[in-house]
């Protein structure tokens, strides 16, 4: 797939190198030289201009993108991006910082494809480790809605029960399972949980309590 992001900063430049380790082609674009150098020093392809303007864009073949994602500390330029991303029939992910509030997630969530809040998802990591990291909450996705990942311990009530039969609360859902030390994917229908597995789980927050018991006991 190919991508543009906006932003070649903490934010941008990360993402950026995880898409490519996974064989994704990445465009950044950055209006401060010294970021947009550094990029080009990684093997990236950089468009040096404003990410909110549609002639800076225009230099990215955002014609034949995936996608789009402003990932600057500024929502300004981040929103424009986005627009102009979606006028081009390109998924959109904006980045709203550590000034984060209810009213601009709300002004904004309707427009773009996906809201990210890279503090948030730090302080997710943070309590994960606090807690022993035996229930990692890998993000908040929404403010209600949790991705999450967790080991079944050897006296779990689900060992021996296939995975898409699992009784989890209504607001809780397995999508991937993996076994100890394998890489996680989407569960057959046949495929039973052993200890020492991991899922990966989508939850409301209200339901991540009960879902904690069901799998871990």
């Amino acid at each position: 797939m190919r991508f543009v992001i906006v932003g070649a900063g903490r934010v941008g430049l990360r993402t950026a190198r995880v898409l490519r380790e996974e064989g994704h082609e990445v465009v950044l674009v950055e209006n401060r030289e010294t970021a947009a150098e550094k990029a080009r020093k990684e093997g990236f392809s950089v468009v040096e201009g404003d990410g909110s303007s549609e002639d800076s864009l225009a230099h990215t073949g955002l014609e034949s993108a995936d996608a789009i994602a402003g990932l600057t500390g500024d929502l300004n330029v981040n929103f424009a991006a986005c627009m102009i991303g979606k006028h081009h029939g390109c998924r959109t992910v904006m980045r709203i910082d550590e000034d984060y509030r209810a009213d601009i997630y709300h002004k904004f969530a309707d427009d773009v494809d996906e809201v990210v809040y890279p503090e948030r998802l730090g302080a997710a990591g943070a309590k994960t480790a606090l807690l022993g990291g035996d229930f990692n909450v890998i993000a908040d996705l929404t403010e209600q809605l949790q991705l999450t990942t967790l080991r079944v311990p050897d006296d779990s009530p689900v060992v021996d029960e296939r995975v898409v039969a699992v009784d989890l609360p209504r607001d809780a859902r397995i999508y991937a399972h993996g076994r100890a030390g394998e890489r996680m994917t989407i569960p057959l229908p046949t495929t039973s949980i052993e200890a020492g597995d991991r899922v990966a789980l989508i939850a409301t927050r209200d339901a991540v309590p009960a879902v904690r018991d069901r799998l871990q006991g």
